[in-house]
């Protein structure tokens, strides 16, 4: 065999042995902070975090080059869109705007962005990921990165503090009432992280939960001739009917089998079922 021949078959068992990533087509994902559930009988207090908006958005980072989702795919917005981001590191969500998620949806799916479309988006920035010192010294370093930058579409999200449970209540209510969907709890201290923490918590008026969507129930009365409920199963293998939450368009459409899908419930029963479970919206695969 030739020599280069040799050489160049090495060099390719290298690449699949130390990146099989780069040949599987797998997209590596980003190690960000993700959020528990704040427990309010848990004796936690609220005074000891920062508190900001959850935005009803796409979670997106910024690696000081490229624009990912959080699955590590590469997110198509427009060049301009990212030309003025900073060399630093960012998390934060891609935004239209409270209630505007399926719209948002349809614009940072498409491979072929639409600039007319985009520039309603804004990039809402809540972390620096990587970056040195506790939560308060991030803050004041994401506003002096952002307002170096210049970028109208690249903002921060607002962090105030809170007192206690009551306050909390009260700003959770008037965000819920204003059409927002809950808030988001950083713990002062803590340092950066990946992965699931309690230094970083959500706030919601709800629960929510995915399943898996494994059957269709026809309607009936005003229903007839959409559908009436979906059967689902949830990671744990608890199956049951979701027919609340629905548009007429989603019911003449409903979520395919096989898809996942986002609900919303008050609780769990003895049995271990949703309590008031309610459908929200359809999972996006990106």
């Amino acid at each position: 065999m030739r020599t280069d021949i040799r050489w160049s078959l090495l060099a390719i068992c290298l690449l699949l042995f130390c990146c099989p990533k780069a040949w599987s087509g797998e997209e590596e994902r980003p190690n960000l902070l993700l959020a528990g559930v704040y427990d309010w009988k848990g004796g936690q207090d609220p005074s000891q975090y920062w508190v900001s908006e959850k935005f009803d958005g796409v979670r997106a980072s910024w690696d000081g080059e490229q624009l990912r989702f959080r699955s590590g795919r590469l997110v198509d917005a427009p060049r301009w869109f990212v030309a003025g981001f900073p060399k630093v590191a960012l998390d934060g969500e891609l935004w239209l705007g409270r209630q505007m998620f399926a719209r948002l949806a349809g614009i940072v799916k498409k491979n072929a962005p639409l600039d007319t479309e985009w520039r309603d988006v804004r990039f809402m920035i809540f972390e620096l990921p990587g970056a040195a010192g506790p939560f308060t010294e991030r803050i004041d370093r994401m506003r002096q990165v952002i307002d170096t930058a210049g970028v109208a579409w690249l903002q921060m999200a607002d962090q105030f503090r809170v007192s206690d449970n009551k306050a909390l209540k009260r700003r959770l209510d008037e965000i819920v009432r204003l059409g927002g969907e809950g808030l988001m709890l950083h713990r002062a201290d803590s340092i950066y992280h990946g992965g699931r923490s309690q230094d970083l918590l959500k706030v919601k008026q709800w629960l929510d939960s995915e399943a898996t969507v494994i059957g269709h129930r026809p309607g009936t009365g005003k229903y007839q001739g959409m559908m009436g409920a979906l059967e689902v199963e949830t990671e744990g293998g608890v199956r049951f009917l979701l027919g609340t939450g629905f548009s007429e368009a989603e019911r003449r459409q409903p979520p395919p089998v096989g898809s996942t899908i986002t609900y919303r419930y008050t609780g769990l029963t003895a049995t271990g079922l949703p309590r008031f479970p309610a459908f929200l919206r359809i999972r996006l695969e990106l």
